[in-house]
């Protein structure tokens, strides 16, 4: 995989993981693979099945613990949201207590369509957190039916978030260092797809 990045010209700012691969049995491996490929960020791209808030601290405890693990190799840990954590839990959501209970080098990597989806604010959360937000997944979402599954097939920029404004707050105020274009599926084919999005980020960002 090393290899094809080098010959392809790529740089992989990060990875996504399993939930296991940021537990203390599963860290050393995961370490390695990331090293080999040039990754500084191991970023948990879903949690466990958790139910109570006490759980979901839990989970920040982890976090906290891989994060300092991680800091002498300089390197980060990570989480990804997706709809799950922006639903209240006993009135808090899920993503403010990972973001509260984790040190300031932990990456909130913010998925902007999930985020969209569950009626949450993208721009109010990335003010909420300061410096934390340095990952952006450019994903939009517009509604529609799920047996039509159109929500999240619209092109970056064609739906309903607030690109311009995620786009000024996450670079004065988050901290972003780098922006994911994600796309889950199109009426386009794959290549078109992603000449497309591309296209419209760089139109959006100059």
């Amino acid at each position: 995989m090393r290899k094809l990045l080098d010959d392809l010209g790529i740089r992989c700012l990060s990875t996504h993981n399993s939930a296991t691969a940021l537990t203390p049995e599963g860290l050393p491996k995961a370490i390695e693979l990331n090293q080999i490929i040039g990754s500084r960020a191991i970023v948990m791209a879903s949690p466990p099945r958790i139910t109570s808030l006490d759980g979901w601290k839990m989970l920040a405890e982890q976090l906290t613990r891989a994060s300092a693990t991680l800091q002498p190799l300089a390197m980060s840990a990570g989480f990804h949201n997706h709809a799950a954590e922006w639903s209240p839990v006993d009135g808090q959501r899920p993503v403010d207590i990972l973001a509260a209970g984790t040190p300031r080098t932990f990456i909130m990597q913010l998925d902007v369509g999930t985020c969209v989806a569950a009626g949450a604010d993208p721009v109010a959360f990335i003010k909420a957190n300061p410096g934390r937000v340095k990952s952006v997944h450019c994903k939009d979402w517009a509604p529609g039916t799920v047996a039509e599954e159109k929500s999240y097939r619209v092109l970056f920029g064609e739906g309903t978030s607030p690109w311009k404004q995620i786009f000024e707050t996450a670079e004065s105020i988050g901290g972003v260092e780098y922006y994911l274009l994600e796309q889950e599926g199109s009426r386009f084919s794959e290549m078109e797809t992603a000449q497309r999005c591309l296209s419209t980020y760089r139109s959006m960002r100059g």
